[in-house]
């Protein structure tokens, strides 16, 4: 998926505004043996997907871990006008570094690899206002009746769900685009 938007934004020029969004949430059950073998069995899938589709290499990470400090954390970045380069960073960390992105010294070193401050990093990620600035994206994505990622929300009208090839998201710009 971010080869295609990566090759959206440089034909198009659009603008990328990445959103929170948690899917499992502090409080979930916790996920169920058969469950667990179910996702596990299907990372095969997921990885020759992504590399026959995408051109990307996967090493995904854990499943079923808090993404809520990650989030915060992003938060953080945008606020510092490094939010592009963080979520990049968390990306590869996670979805091909197979790193834990749960782990608060896995996060300290991202921001310190974009450039962010982390002398008070423990305090960024207690932050009440990057909290509510992922639960209000949180909130958005259930107006928008989202339950999974990626989602793609074009314009504020168009929502593309799922992970589509670069064609059917060229296709969703042009349309835009001509309406506008």
């Amino acid at each position: 998926m971010a080869s295609s938007l990566e090759r959206l934004q440089k034909q198009y020029d659009v603008d990328i505004h990445w959103r929170s969004f948690e899917l499992r949430p502090a409080g979930s059950p916790p996920i169920s043996p058969q469950y667990r073998a179910r996702i596990e069995a299907s990372r095969p899938m997921l990885v020759k997907r992504a590399h026959d589709e995408y051109g990307l290499e996967l090493n995904v990470g854990p499943s079923g871990i808090d993404s809520r400090p990650a989030l915060i954390a992003e938060k953080y970045a945008e606020a510092q006008g490094k939010g592009a380069a963080f979520h990049a960073a968390l990306m590869q960390a996670y979805w091909q570094q197979a790193r834990s992105i749960d782990d608060r010294a896995v996060l300290k070193e991202i921001a310190e690899q974009v450039g962010l401050n982390t002398e008070n990093f423990d305090d960024v990620l207690a932050n009440p206002a990057y909290d509510a600035a992922v639960s209000a994206d949180v909130d958005l994505a259930h107006e928008y009746g989202l339950s999974g990622v990626p989602a793609l929300v074009f314009d504020d009208r168009y929502l593309v769900v799922g992970a589509q090839p670069y064609d059917v998201l060229k296709q969703v710009v042009e349309k835009v685009r001509e309406e506008t």
